[in-house]
């Protein structure tokens, strides 16, 4: 898995223009079944995938903290929401709040994470390929392929499932 990892930002530079243009066709004219079709790849990669042996993106990026994901872990802690703020979080340039540092304070040395349970929605959502209107986040999804050994897996998939 190391070397997967090493290798994922040069693979996913390499594929960017055509996933680029992938999904400017895709936000254009998206099948009818395109979530289906999500649905269906990402829970095959997830079969195959094991997150443990990976925690890329908890090595490498910070989620963004909702209002709602800092009270439930902050109430987690026994903490008033002020003070999780306080201790791990800061304000990024976009007026979110995201961790202090990375890698994820709450990763531990085995890839579990210590506030699984409770963690912020953008992490169980991660690496959101099975929304809904993958189209509309394509942005993002560019970006998650460079982090998310299954992310790139899922959008290799696409491609060759998804004909135009």
């Amino acid at each position: 898995m190391d070397e997967i990892i090493r290798e994922l930002p040069q693979r996913a530079r390499e594929k960017h223009a055509e996933n680029k243009k992938f999904f400017a066709k895709l936000k254009k004219r998206p099948p009818k079944n395109l979530d289906y079709t999500m649905q269906e790849l990402h829970g095959q990669e997830f079969e195959r995938t094991d997150c443990l042996s990976c925690a890329n993106c908890c090595k490498t990026t910070g989620p963004l903290f909702t209002s709602t994901d800092v009270e439930r872990i902050a109430k987690h802690f026994r903490m008033k929401p002020s003070q999780f703020i306080e201790e791990f979080l800061r304000v990024d340039e976009d007026n979110d709040y995201v961790l202090q540092s990375v890698p994820c304070t709450f990763l531990g040395a085995d890839n579990y994470c210590s506030i699984y349970d409770v963690r912020p929605k953008a992490c169980r959502e991660f690496p959101h390929t099975d929304r809904k209107k993958i189209q509309q986040i394509a942005n993002l999804t560019m970006k998650n392929v460079a982090i998310c050994p299954a992310a790139f897996n899922i959008v290799e998939e696409m491609k060759k499932s998804i004909k135009f």
